[in-house]
């Protein structure tokens, strides 16, 4: 089975856009998209076809496959790993959203196009005139603010009498680790910091038998990712809960990517065990030279040893034992990431609405939305506390 593509020509004859629309033509560019991304600045694990096709699997939702890519002379040269929402009139939106896959609360980090490099001029001027010939909201969530391929697109855009918005949403703490020793990284961190990391992990040595596994085999993938999601929920459960593994969705998407990162040898996956018995777990991945911590947790009736402070440390540990550049603690202003980072950067969010009737009718209903919202939760904080009985 083909995919359903169809071709629109750019200003150079040789340079062509195809947008691929269903499952079959996702699968099949998967070889030119892994030697694409090697090939750009954009290089992430959030933009592998593993993650995103996954995504698209399992949270996806209404979505219709709408990835527009970009050819020179027949060459995979650009990728707008997009997905279109369809308009809803009922909350008076009558145009279509572009968005990037791998977005919403799965967490992906660092969305952006796939370019190339040596061919972003060709790239940006190709998507810009696609996109602005196709007239649909665009909403671009969890882009790297100041270098990412997405701005100058926006900005063109904006040229032609787009409206764009840009909000800065997250930030990123990161542990820059190139030429590092475990020792050397130690002596950055706080002495207070320091020296509790010390002590906890001297102290469980001396309590307990430790053990912290890093997970190898299918078998053990199967049994560690459920673990690892049971002890995260178990860490959140009497602190208003967690959204990272609350859906079936969710769950089953962690389920099959995990395995899949495991056969690429990204999968990081370890479980601290005290005395045989679980304890903690840190859920990450290292792809190229990052370390990308994506979750943890604990069981509480351990919260008095520390056991998520020791697994973070030997986390760490063990992505500066396997060379690795840089540990990205990804997006969340949680205050334990300050103490293992001292920098961080910053996650943008870029809307842009058509020139028209439509695009401001969608543009103004966002506004009055979440103006509607920010009303609602001042009336919410400004009630009355009932005392306790």
């Amino acid at each position: 089975m083909t995919a359903t593509i169809t071709k629109t020509l750019a200003r150079d004859s040789l340079t062509t856009v195809e947008r691929v629309v269903d499952v079959p033509g996702f699968e099949a560019l998967q070889g030119e998209w892994d030697e694409l991304l090697q090939e750009s600045d954009s290089d992430c694990l959030f933009l592998t076809w593993e993650w995103l096709f996954t995504w698209w699997k399992h949270l996806a939702g209404d979505r219709k496959l709408a990835i527009l890519a970009v050819r020179c002379g027949g060459r995979l040269v650009a990728l707008a790993p997009f997905g279109l929402r369809p308009p809803s009139l009922w909350r008076r939106r009558p145009l279509g959203v572009l968005e990037f896959l791998g977005n919403g609360c799965v967490g992906s980090d660092y969305l952006d196009f796939i370019v190339r490099t040596g061919y972003e001029s060709e790239a940006r001027e190709a998507f810009a005139s696609r996109l602005a010939d196709e007239r649909l909201v665009l909403d671009w969530t969890q882009l790297r603010r100041g270098s990412c391929a997405a701005a100058g697109i926006a900005a063109d855009l904006s040229e032609r009498n787009w409206t764009a918005t840009e909000t800065v949403t997250n930030t990123c703490p990161f542990i820059p680790l190139a030429g590092v020793s475990w020792e050397a990284y130690l002596a950055t961190l706080g002495a207070e910091h320091r020296y509790n990391f010390h002590r906890k992990w001297k102290r469980l040595n001396r309590d307990y038998c430790v053990q912290f596994e890093q997970v190898h085999s299918e078998e053990q993938c199967n049994e560690s990712i459920d673990l690892a999601m049971e002890l995260h929920n178990m860490r959140w459960r009497d602190r208003g809960g967690s959204d990272a593994f609350h859906t079936a969705g969710l769950v089953a998407f962690h389920r099959e990517f995990s395995q899949l990162a495991l056969r690429r040898g990204w999968l990081r996956l370890y479980v601290l065990r005290l005395d045989r018995k679980p304890a903690a777990c840190l859920y990450g991945f290292l792809y190229g030279r990052t370390f990308y911590f994506y979750q943890s947790g604990f069981d509480p009736a351990y919260r008095k040893q520390s056991v998520g402070l020791v697994a973070m440390g030997l986390g760490i540990k063990s992505a500066i034992e396997e060379r690795a550049e840089e540990y990205d603690l990804l997006h969340g202003d949680e205050e334990y990431k300050s103490h293992w980072s001292r920098a961080s950067r910053e996650l943008s969010r870029v809307e842009l609405y058509p020139p028209g009737g439509l695009g401001r009718i969608c543009r103004r209903s966002v506004e009055l939305e979440r103006a509607s919202r920010r009303i609602a939760r001042r009336a919410l904080t400004s009630l009355p506390r009932r005392k306790p009985v």
